[in-house]
């Protein structure tokens, strides 16, 4: 079980909360756990819609594994910022120096940059206040349009809904990109990219949409992609014809079931040559006979 600390800072926005919170306790429904604990500098926490919180005022003890989120908060400058004292900068501080992750959304990237982590390190945050990050941290990198930067253990988002984004990358890494995936779908959200960076995974790019249906087969595939998956049995794991499942499937991804379940085979066979698998042997571990398929499918990439 990690553990998911936010620490939260007067005039906090709630979706800054929310958003990532929402993230971590669907991932904990669907059977990866995770202990979400609220900390403050006082227990009552005001908020910049008007929602009063109550926080704990003590850090829980911190293992690598965990992860604390400063969520960010109404502020016209990241100079009219509310103090934040040295005990609670030196948390996020040690955090990361034991090993830990620490995350921000918004202006929260303001407290990571008071606490030193942003020294040295890509980062971004809201692009109203991009500039002003830049200049009240000058050896911090500060990365413009883009949903969230990752670097080092120090993970910084946009703003606002980004935060969201930010959640989903780090419930990826750390239990792959299917979950995500689902978790993501259960949120009626789309499971976006960084804004810069590749898309890391088919699971993600084919996954925005609203097709429960879909959704359905696309989570047979994902846990069986390396494995024969007749139209027959697809169609009938969902209760709808073959004719059916193929205009849907094609309609919610832009693939039909068989290619999708392609591009995956081709990502993962992608990645273990990258790693030094053989043509041949990638082929065969992602579910090819023999290594001809998957040369046709990288030359039609290429």
């Amino acid at each position: 079980m990690s553990h998911v600390v936010f620490f939260l800072v007067p005039g906090v926005h709630l979706l800054d909360l929310a958003g990532p919170a929402q993230v971590f306790s669907t991932a904990a429904v669907f059977g990866h756990p995770y202990t979400l604990t609220y900390v403050a500098e006082r227990t009552e926490v005001p908020t910049a819609q008007g929602v009063p919180l109550v926080a704990g005022l003590d850090w829980p003890e911190l293992r690598p594994e965990d992860l604390v989120v400063v969520p960010g908060w109404q502020a016209v400058t990241l100079a009219d910022s509310p103090e934040i004292g040295a005990p609670a900068l030196r948390a996020l501080r040690d955090h990361h120096d034991r090993g830990g992750t620490v995350a921000s959304v918004c202006a929260g990237a303001e407290a990571l940059g008071r606490a030193g982590l942003l020294q040295g390190r890509h980062c971004t945050t809201h692009h109203d206040v991009q500039d002003e990050l830049a200049r009240r941290h000058p050896g911090a990198t500060v990365v413009r349009d883009v949903l969230f930067t990752a670097d080092d253990r120090v993970i910084t988002s946009a703003g606002i809904a980004s935060g969201i984004d930010l959640a989903l990358h780090l419930v990826a890494a750390r239990h792959g990109p299917a979950v995500a995936a689902k978790v993501a779908r259960d949120m009626v959200v789309y499971a976006r990219r960084n804004g810069h960076d590749a898309q890391s995974s088919a699971m993600f790019r084919h996954r925005s949409h609203l097709d429960d249906t879909v959704h359905h087969v696309q989570d047979l595939i994902d846990a069986r992609f390396d494995h024969p998956l007749p139209l027959p049995a697809l169609a009938s794991a969902v209760g709808v014809s073959e004719r059916t499942l193929t205009r849907l499937f094609t309609r919610a991804t832009g693939l039909t079931p068989l290619r999708y379940q392609q591009t995956l085979r081709l990502e993962r066979a992608q990645h273990l040559i990258g790693h030094g698998a053989t043509l041949e042997a990638a082929a065969r571990s992602v579910g090819f006979e023999d290594a001809r398929m998957l040369r046709r499918l990288r030359a039609r990439a290429a």
